[in-house]
């Protein structure tokens, strides 16, 4: 049986990326920073009769990020597919948003660690097994943002360029190798509520767009408009 680990794994695109995978067989890793919130989430999927388990893990924290994602192949067997996407819903200390101009490399650096370092630190971690085996899949989240900037997101907006064209650039050098990475720009309100003149869309209307890629494997990039 194969196995997704969704890193940020929480209520949201997390729960609907589970279930988009989990339906269709894969056993799910749970990874995020509260246990108790992930053993919950863990829970509610398996009454659904999806097999999924909670790793908890701070991707600022690089060596126990490695060890949940250890810890979930050792439970699971394998790693097949990979999601990136944390995002700080709740407040994250040291996490703070600025407008270009007021960029600083102090509210930049915690931007690359959260958003960037933690990904790569994600994909040294399973892709080795990867490359053995021939197969996998490495999908990468963020906001529209890192393809079409916005001012007040200064920061965020480089923090997540840096991750697409890593990611971008990944899937090139992987090609042949029977391994597919790809980056997933979200460039709506996800759920209700957002600003006026933004457009929205449920969880669950996004991701089905991860599946996609990861049957296909035919590009290094998506964008979700709505």
């Amino acid at each position: 049986m194969s196995t997704i680990a969704i890193i940020g794994a929480g209520p949201g695109m997390g729960r609907a990326i589970a279930r988009t995978f989990g339906s269709r067989g894969f056993n799910v890793a749970l990874i995020s920073r509260s246990k108790d919130k992930l053993d919950a989430l863990a829970e509610q999927l398996g009454g659904e009769g999806i097999t999924a388990e909670g790793f908890a893990a701070d991707v600022m924290d690089r060596p126990s990020l490695t060890a949940a994602l250890e810890a979930a192949k050792a439970r699971f067997g394998a790693i097949d597919v990979l999601e990136y996407s944390p995002a700080p819903h709740s407040p994250v200390p040291g996490i703070t948003i600025a407008a270009p101009s007021e960029a600083t490399v102090e509210n930049l650096q915690p931007q690359i660690e959260y958003s960037f370092y933690g990904a790569v630190e994600a994909a040294r971690t399973v892709l080795p097994a990867m490359r053995e085996a021939g197969a996998g899949t490495l999908l990468f989240t963020t906001g529209g943002g890192s393809v079409d900037p916005i001012p007040m997101l200064g920061n965020v907006n480089a923090a997540a360029a840096a991750l697409r064209n890593w990611a971008i650039n990944l899937n090139k050098e992987l090609a042949g190798s029977g391994v597919h990475a790809a980056h997933v720009a979200i460039g709506v309100w996800i759920g209700e509520g957002g600003p006026v003149g933004i457009p929205t869309a449920t969880p669950e209307q996004i991701a089905p767009l991860y599946w996609e890629l990861h049957e296909a494997r035919d590009r290094a990039e998506a964008v979700f408009t709505g």
